[in-house]
C-alpha cells in the first residue's frame, strides 16, 4: 500500500513539474521588454521557427510612396551573438529611403509589434503633425494599426528615421533606418551609408547597472496631454556633487554593457566591405544612431568633410589621418578620390570592448591586396568644424539683435536615489520652454555642467547655425546643424529662425539622458496640435 502511495505521489509531482516547466517556457517567449541573447544551440523545431523570423539585408526604397512595417525578427550581430530585434521592414537598419530633393513623399507605418511605435524623421524639417512624437504631435501607433506621414523632402542631405515611442528601449532593439534626400546635382560617383550603433550581448545583466537612473521619469508620466504641456508636477532635484557627497565617477551612467559595436547592424567579420573603383569620387555618409560617440578613421586616403547633419560645407579642405568624432544623432559626410588601390580600413578608434568590431574594409575592384593594419589604439588628431572650410557669411551673427534668448544649463543631478539629467535644474515636463512667435530670431546658449557626461542636443523641426564654441566665434564655413554635442565644460551658442510652427522637442540624443529628464520644447505662441490625445495610447515620447 505504501509503495502504491509513493508511486502515486511521484507521478503527481512529475506532472506538476512538467506543467510548471511548460508555463515558464511560455512566459520566457513573451519577454518584449528586453532583447535576449538567442544563443547558438537550438533544436530543429526552434531553428525552423527562427529561420522564418530572421532579418534580411536592408533594401533601398526609391520613389515617393513607401510602406514601413514594424515587426520582430532574430538578428545576427556577429559570428557569436544573435538578438531578438525590432525592425522596420525586417532588417536592421530598416530599409534605406532615397528620394529626390523637393519631392513630396508619403510613408505609411504599419505596426506588427506587440507595443505602440512611431516614426520620427530625424533632421528633416517636416510639418509638426508629421514629426512622430507620441503625446506631442500624434498618438503612438497601436499594434495592428497604421499611420501615414506626408511631407516634402526640401533639403538634400543625410538623415535618419527612428521610433520616438519609448525610444530609449525601442532604438536599442533596432527600430531605425537611413533617409537620404539626393541633391539635383551630385558631387560623387558612388556613395555608402554607414549607420553606427551599439548593442548589449547581455541586456538583462545591464538592467541592474542602470537601476540608478530614473528612466521612469518619462515612462511613469501621463503623456496623454503633452500637446498642451501643462503640468502641476513639481521637480526640484538636488545637485548630487554638492548635496550627496558622490564623486564624479558616480555621476556618470555606465555604457560598458554595450559590448558590441555595429556598422549597419553587423559587427566584425559580418560588416559588408565597401567596393570602389579606382578613379571614382566616393561619398561615405556616417550616421550615429547609437547612444555613444564614435571616432572614425579613414586609412590610406586624403578626404574632405563635405557635410555635417546633412548640410553642405563651403569649400572644404583636404584632411588626412584625422578622426571624425560622431556623437549620437549626428551625421558626417566625407568624400575622397579612390586613388590608392588595395584594401583599406575605415575603423573606430578607442579601447572599449566593442571597438574592435566597428570596422569596414574599402576594397578596390580587381585589387584587394594591402598591407594595411588596424591602428585603433593610436592617438590621432580629431577633426573640428569650428575653423574649417572657406569663409562665407551665414544667416546669423553673434552680435546681432535677437527676439528670444535662452540659456540651457545642462547638468547631472540626484533626485532622491535616482540620477536625473536636467535643464536649468528641472526635468521634463517641468523644464522652462523656449516660447517663440513665428518669424522670431532665436539665440540659445548651451552649457554642459555635467562632470562626466556628453550631451548631444537635438532640435526638432529646425536647423540652427553654430555661432561660437567656448567663447570663440566659429570661423570658416558656416556650420548648420540639428544636433550639437557638448562635452563636460563645453559652451556653444547657436541661432535659428522660428519658421516652422508647432511644439518641437529640444533634447539630449543620449536617450538615457532624455528619458531621465533632459528635454525641453520650442513652443510657438498660439499653436494647437491637430490631434486628440488618447489617454489609452500609452504615449512615451522618449
Amino acid at each position: 500500500m505504501k509503495l502504491k502511495l509513493i508511486a502515486l505521489l511521484s507521478f503527481v509531482i512529475l506532472i506538476l513539474a512538467a506543467c510548471s516547466s511548460a508555463q515558464n517556457g511560455k512566459m520566457s517567449g513573451m519577454d518584449h521588454e528586453n532583447m535576449n541573447n538567442v544563443g547558438e544551440s537550438k533544436n530543429n523545431g526552434e531553428e525552423t521557427q527562427m529561420d522564418s523570423l530572421k532579418t534580411t539585408n536592408f533594401e533601398t526604397l526609391t520613389g515617393n510612396e513607401f510602406t514601413i512595417v514594424a515587426k520582430e525578427a532574430i538578428h545576427q550581430l556577429n559570428n557569436k551573438v544573435s538578438v531578438k530585434a525590432w525592425t522596420f521592414n525586417g532588417s536592421v537598419p530598416g530599409s534605406q529611403i532615397r528620394v529626390k530633393e523637393g519631392e513630396k513623399v508619403k510613408i505609411t507605418l504599419k505596426n506588427e509589434l506587440p507595443d505602440p511605435v512611431s516614426i520620427h524623421w530625424h533632421g528633416i524639417p517636416v510639418p509638426n503633425e508629421m514629426d512622430g512624437i507620441p503625446g506631442v504631435t500624434q498618438n503612438a501607433v497601436q499594434p495592428g494599426e497604421s499611420f501615414t506621414y506626408e511631407f516634402i523632402a526640401a533639403n538634400p542631405g543625410t538623415y535618419m528615421y527612428h521610433t520616438h515611442q519609448d525610444g530609449v528601449n525601442q532604438l536599442d532593439k533596432g527600430l531605425y533606418g537611413s533617409f537620404l534626400v539626393e541633391p539635383k546635382e551630385k558631387t560623387y560617383d558612388r556613395d555608402f551609408t554607414l549607420m553606427l550603433d551599439e548593442w548589449m550581448s547581455n541586456p538583462k545583466e545591464a538592467d541592474s547597472s542602470m537601476n540608478g537612473m530614473n528612466h521612469g521619469n518619462m515612462s511613469g508620466m501621463d503623456h496623454s496631454n503633452m500637446g498642451g504641456m501643462d503640468s502641476n508636477k513639481s521637480s526640484d532635484p538636488k545637485e548630487s556633487s554638492n548635496d550627496s557627497g558622490m564623486d564624479s565617477e558616480s555621476m556618470r551612467h555606465s555604457m560598458n554593457n554595450y559590448d558590441i559595436f555595429t556598422i549597419n547592424g553587423k559587427s566584425g567579420d559580418l560588416v559588408e566591405p565597401l567596393k570602389v573603383k579606382e578613379g571614382e569620387k566616393i561619398r561615405i555618409r556616417l550616421a550615429n544612431i547609437g547612444f555613444m560617440s564614435h571616432k572614425i578613421h579613414l586609412h590610406g586616403h586624403k578626404f574632405k568633410v563635405v557635410a555635417v547633419d546633412g548640410q553642405e560645407l563651403n569649400e572644404p579642405q583636404e584632411l588626412k589621418d584625422q578622426l571624425i568624432s560622431i556623437a549620437p544623432g549626428e551625421r558626417y559626410d566625407i568624400e575622397f578620390t579612390a586613388d590608392n588601390p588595395g584594401e583599406w580600413y575605415l575603423e573606430c578608434h578607442g579601447d572599449m570592448e566593442g571597438t574592435d568590431g566597428m570596422k569596414a574594409k574599402i576594397q578596390y575592384e580587381g585589387n584587394t591586396e594591402s598591407k594595411d593594419q588596424s591602428d585603433q589604439d593610436k592617438n590621432l588628431p580629431e577633426f573640428t568644424f569650428t575653423n574649417y572650410g572657406g569663409t562665407k557669411n551665414g544667416e546669423f551673427k553673434l552680435d546681432q539683435k535677437y527676439d528670444v534668448e535662452y540659456t540651457m544649463d545642462l547638468n547631472t543631478m540626484m533626485d532622491g536615489k535616482n540620477m536625473v539629467y536636467t535643464i536649468n535644474g528641472k526635468t521634463f515636463p517641468d523644464t522652462e520652454k523656449i516660447n517663440v512667435k513665428k518669424g522670431d530670431l532665436v539665440k540659445v546658449k548651451l552649457v554642459n555642467n555635467s562632470m562626466m557626461d556628453d550631451h548631444p542636443m537635438h532640435l526638432h523641426g529646425h536647423f540652427f547655425q553654430v555661432l561660437s564654441k567656448n567663447g570663440k566665434p566659429v570661423k570658416g564655413s558656416p556650420i548648420i546643424k540639428d544636433t550639437i554635442n557638448l562635452k563636460p565644460g563645453d559652451e556653444y551658442v547657436v541661432a535659428f529662425k522660428a519658421d516652422n510652427p508647432g511644439n518641437w522637442l529640444f533634447h539630449c540624443h543620449d536617450l538615457h539622458h532624455a528619458s531621465a529628464g533632459m528635454v525641453t520644447m520650442v513652443k510657438y505662441d498660439g499653436y494647437r496640435p491637430n490631434f486628440t490625445p488618447d489617454p489609452n495610447a500609452n504615449n512615451k515620447p522618449e
